[in-house]
């Protein structure tokens, strides 16, 4: 091809010329895809008005909310604890009341009553046994006693020693093997 253009000028000019029809010319009017203000007018005052808040009105302060209602945020154990106090409440005309034991009397009564099979270390950590079940130092496990659910948190295991925690209040006791009630 090169050969050819070398041999014919007047193809070489042929080609040039094609080239410069087939090109756009730079006098041709481009069209804007942007559409023009006067046209967006109404579309730009409907996104505005739909934009704008609304200024809300304050909820009532003693609205009780479905998903924190009082208490919610209580254990099983505690659940229990006051459904047992209003209960005692409710029937407070019904006969005398039963004085309240404290928490440190609660769990000195409970702890008498658990009863642990024994320890096993398991990775260098200990674990306390009842029965077939074992409980880690930092865990949780419910206890029912007098009828009451109490969450309890065994909260050391030292030789031949455990200690437990109800709420505030914690106990040493030496771990006798022997069965649970």
């Amino acid at each position: 091809m090169r050969r050819f253009l070398h041999r014919h000028p007047l193809a070489l000019i042929a080609a040039v010329l094609l080239a410069g029809a087939a090109a756009p010319r730079a006098s041709a009017r481009v069209e804007s895809e942007i559409v023009p203000a006067d046209k967006r007018k109404g579309s730009v005052d409907l996104a505005a008005a739909t934009a704008k808040q609304a200024k809300i009105a304050p909820l009532p302060e003693n609205l009780i909310l479905p998903f924190a209602p009082p208490g919610f945020d209580l254990t099983d154990a505690e659940e229990a604890a006051a459904a047992a106090a209003a209960a005692r409440l409710l029937n407070q005309g019904n006969g005398p009341t039963p004085v309240a034991e404290s928490d440190h009397q609660i769990l000195e009564e409970i702890t008498a009553k658990v009863k642990p099979s024994g320890t096993v270390y398991v990775g260098g950590k200990p674990l306390l046994m009842f029965g077939k079940r074992f409980v880690k130092t930092g865990a949780h496990f419910t206890v029912t006693y007098k009828g009451m659910d109490y969450d309890l948190e065994l909260t050391q295991i030292d030789g031949t020693n455990f200690t437990l925690r109800y709420k505030s209040d914690e106990i040493t006791r030496p771990i006798q093997p022997g069965k649970s009630p």
